[in-house]
């Protein structure tokens, strides 16, 4: 899970802070520019000064309380482990509308052309079947897109691509990608990462959800519809809870197949509450335990102490709490980079003894790890797949 520095066009960004800093810093600096404005709007008596300042102060309220929780969640260490990559460059700004042309004489208008049909909408309905176990990797970045999937289409079993979508960009940006990783691939796509749960509001949420797979869904086989969804960092407990729900049931309506990503963080959370089981049993709804297609567990030693979890015995109680879902890892990864050989061999042979074990584990680093096909972890993965029945 990846940090995003995001620059604003408005203001100069300070290369020295991390991007969720610099973010939270302008979700701050606007609503008080706004509430300047408010006040000497009021100290003039123009307009209904007293609702405007009202609504610029409760802005000024929203924002402060929103970079005291990221304040929070960065001094617990949350996101410390793993580097941020690239800035994305910034798209440029639309040209401005050429002047209208002076208007000619009227003359008889002809008949109207018929209007053109729109496109078909990607048909509802399930992805390609997924043979089990998968074979996961994780592509957080679709940039240089020849070389992901050169580098995909030589790995000796068909992968699995999990898509990070993210914040802030529309479905129709991936389009490409998703096509041409479609090519070479099975594909899961990941509606929004964890770490940005908190950039949407419920209805933003369910309406990008809708957005996604009314634009993807003919070439995403799996709909990750929430990731790490236990973890502390995601805000209030019932948006996410709603959030989490109201997606599954616009992808299981659609007949899509869903995929749920939890956070095992046993002894390293801090809220008891968000511990893995525990706020699983307590929130996620019986429908979701019964009807969910696969649930998936991220996991990162370094975040958690270091700690090597007895598997067998995490994923014999997924079993119990999922009876019907295929399990597997959803994210797995270090940024160390002398230990990443060791740990990509050591979690892609894992095989816990349940039913419907999915495997996929989804090597976060893909992108920076094995592309092109020439950097040597992509030989250590292509032999974990070769490894693995």
């Amino acid at each position: 899970m990846y940090l995003h520095p995001i620059p604003s066009k408005s203001m100069p960004f300070d290369s020295s802070a991390d991007a969720p800093t610099q973010q939270s810093r302008l979700r701050l600096v606007y609503p008080l520019m706004a509430l300047v404005a408010a006040s000497a709007l009021s100290a003039c008596g123009g307009g209904d000064s007293a609702s405007t300042l009202e609504s610029a102060s409760a802005d000024v309220a929203a924002a402060t309380s929103a970079e005291n929780e990221f304040e929070s969640a960065q001094a617990s260490g949350r996101w410390s482990s793993r580097p941020r990559p690239p800035t994305r460059p910034s798209k440029p700004a639309p040209s401005p509308a050429p002047a209208p042309a002076p208007a000619p004489a009227p003359s008889p208008s002809p008949a109207p052309a018929p209007a053109p049909s729109p496109a078909p909408a990607p048909p509802a309905g399930a992805g390609r079947p997924v043979p089990m176990p998968m074979y996961g990797v994780t592509v957080d970045d679709v940039s240089s897109l020849a070389a992901i999937t050169e580098s995909l289409s030589r790995l000796s079993r068909m992968p699995t691509t999990r898509i990070v979508f993210d914040e802030y960009q529309p479905a129709s940006d991936y389009r490409k990608a998703a096509v041409a990783i479609n090519k070479v691939s099975y594909v899961m796509g990941e509606i929004l990462d964890s770490q940005y749960l908190t950039t949407v509001n419920v209805q933003g949420y369910l309406d990008r959800t809708r957005e996604y797979l009314a634009a993807l869904g003919d070439v995403v086989d799996i709909w990750e519809i929430a990731n790490e969804i236990n973890g502390e960092w995601l805000g209030n407990n019932a948006d996410v809870v709603a959030k989490m729900s109201g997606a599954y049931d616009i992808a299981k309506g659609q007949g899509r197949t869903t995929a749920l990503t939890l956070y095992y963080n046993q002894d390293c959370w801090s809220k008891r509450s968000n511990e893995m089981f525990t706020w699983a049993q307590a929130n996620i709804p019986e429908r979701m335990k019964q009807g969910l297609d696969y649930v998936l567990v991220s996991y990162y030693e370094e975040d958690c102490n270091n700690l090597k979890p007895d598997w067998s015995a995490v994923f014999k109680r997924l079993e119990t709490m999922f009876p019907n879902s295929r399990l597997g890892f959803g994210e797995v990864g270090t940024s160390k980079a002398a230990d990443k050989a060791a740990y990509l061999q050591r979690y892609y042979a894992l095989k816990p003894p349940v039913a419907k074990w999915a495997g996929g584990h989804f090597w976060w680093y893909f992108k920076q790890d094995m592309v092109p096909y020439t950097k040597p972890l992509w030989n250590t993965l292509n032999q974990a797949f070769a490894n693995t029945p």
